[in-house]
């Protein structure tokens, strides 16, 4: 065999193998390239910073540890005053693949959505003003926004900006399952290839799709029967007040759902096991034999991908002019900017 013929298989193997990868309905996810090193990391001190909080207590990383996953572990997250939230928080792990954020889909984007939790009562309990107010009072972060943006202004825009953007880099490369469509055929063991092809014939594929394995569309939660749950949250016709959007929520993504428990909506069910079984019956109209539900299981369990390596950062020092948090609601001080004689 020559070596132009060598060459030539060589090539022709590569194109064969970019076709078979580009067939299937679940697609690679890609490392991410930081291209804002700098907005990242203060959007990074802004993810973990508790004094966004009225309680100066709760931070985005509160809701979407990422330490667990990208989740609370909670069936409804622990919100100001330990009100319990109205839903799952979903993860935040690969999020930016998502068609919209929340469950019911009403932001548009990261940045819109990182602005919802902290004016929301039940969440963070403070306002857009009291955010901004207190990054300002903190000289190195106007220093840091100074040197993002341009100048020292804190707005909610650039905070939430700057959030959304390390957000954009919490992506989970390099799972079994990526690289065994990328050729590597002993990535994954006979059960999780077995249960992929059972992904795929059962429909499964229909709403997970993509490089997220979801996070596409919107579907109707008891499609075929009805899903029993306590839980009030309706899904879209929040949103657009249709009825036919009456409990349809946004697909959730299937990366690295053995870290995302408890699921659904509502967070009632704690395995993958259960969870599986209960799709296949409500949206579906199928019963899974106990070898199929343990392929299938095995097919999710390798969607785990490398997790975000996150070096916390150390955040600025509260000053005179930060206001003060609130952290009960018995608490008689409030979240105005301390007088300087208090501090005497």
């Amino acid at each position: 065999m020559t070596k132009l013929t060598s060459i030539a298989i060589f090539i022709a193997g590569i194109f064969v193998s970019a076709h078979a990868i580009s067939a299937e309905p679940i697609e690679v996810i890609k490392a991410v390239k930081v291209t804002e090193p700098e907005k990242v990391e203060l959007g990074k001190m802004l993810f973990f910073e508790p004094r966004l909080s009225k309680s100066g207590y709760i931070s985005c990383n509160s809701c979407h540890n990422l330490a667990t996953g990208g989740v609370d572990a909670l069936p409804t997250s622990v919100g100001h005053n330990w009100q319990q939230g109205p839903i799952n928080s979903p993860t935040v792990l690969n999020a930016n693949y998502m068609l919209a954020q929340f469950w019911d889909g009403r932001a548009s984007d990261l940045q819109a959505q990182a602005a919802g939790p902290i004016e929301n009562p039940k969440e963070m309990g403070y306002s857009h003003a009291l955010a901004t107010q207190t990054i300002a009072s903190m000289p190195a972060y106007r220093a840091h926004f100074a040197k993002v943006y341009g100048d020292e202004n804190v707005t909610i825009d650039r905070l939430t900006d700057a959030i959304s953007t390390f957000e954009k880099t919490l992506v989970t490369p390099n799972s079994p399952f990526d690289q065994y469509l990328l050729g590597k055929q002993d990535a994954i063991s006979v059960d999780a290839k077995a249960g992929y092809q059972l992904f795929k014939s059962k429909g499964c594929v229909s709403c997970h799709n993509g490089p997220a394995v979801g996070g596409t569309m919107y579907m109707k939660m008891g499609l075929i029967k009805p899903f029993h749950t306590n839980n009030p949250a309706e899904g879209r016709i929040a949103v657009t007040g249709k009825e036919a959007d009456k409990f349809v929520f946004k697909v959730p993504t299937l990366r690295n759902i053995e870290l995302t428990y408890p699921y659904f909506h509502d967070g009632s069910v704690w395995t993958l096991e259960e969870a599986v079984n209960t799709m296949a019956d409500i949206q579906l109209g199928q019963k899974l034999s106990d070898k199929e539900n343990l392929e299938m299981v095995a097919f999710l369990v390798s969607l785990t991908g490398d997790q975000p390596q996150i070096t916390l950062p150390i955040l600025p020092p509260s000053n005179k002019n930060t206001p003060r948090p609130v952290p009960f609601s018995h608490d008689l001080m409030s979240s105005k900017p301390v007088s300087s004689e208090l501090l005497k």
